[in-house]
């Protein structure tokens, strides 16, 4: 699943939409809108948004079959 989906389901769950999302980064005009679009946000930016929006964010890969965390 793309983090833009993850977002939109915590936002869903937040009764938020973008621009209420938008606006508690102190973000302007379309940039949250254009980042999500293009599903390609940084560490930095994704822990500000989990932030924004009450959460943790873990960013750790996970093996498929050993179920190791890296």
């Amino acid at each position: 699943m793309s983090m833009t989906k993850k977002i939109k389901m915590i936002l869903v769950e937040r009764d938020m939409t973008i621009k209420d999302l938008s606006d508690k980064l102190g973000y302007e005009g379309s940039y949250l809108y254009n980042k999500l679009s293009r599903d390609r946000m940084s560490e930095e930016e994704l822990k500000k948004i989990a932030d924004a929006l009450n959460c943790d964010y873990d960013g750790i890969f996970t093996l498929r079959d050993s179920g190791k965390q890296i």
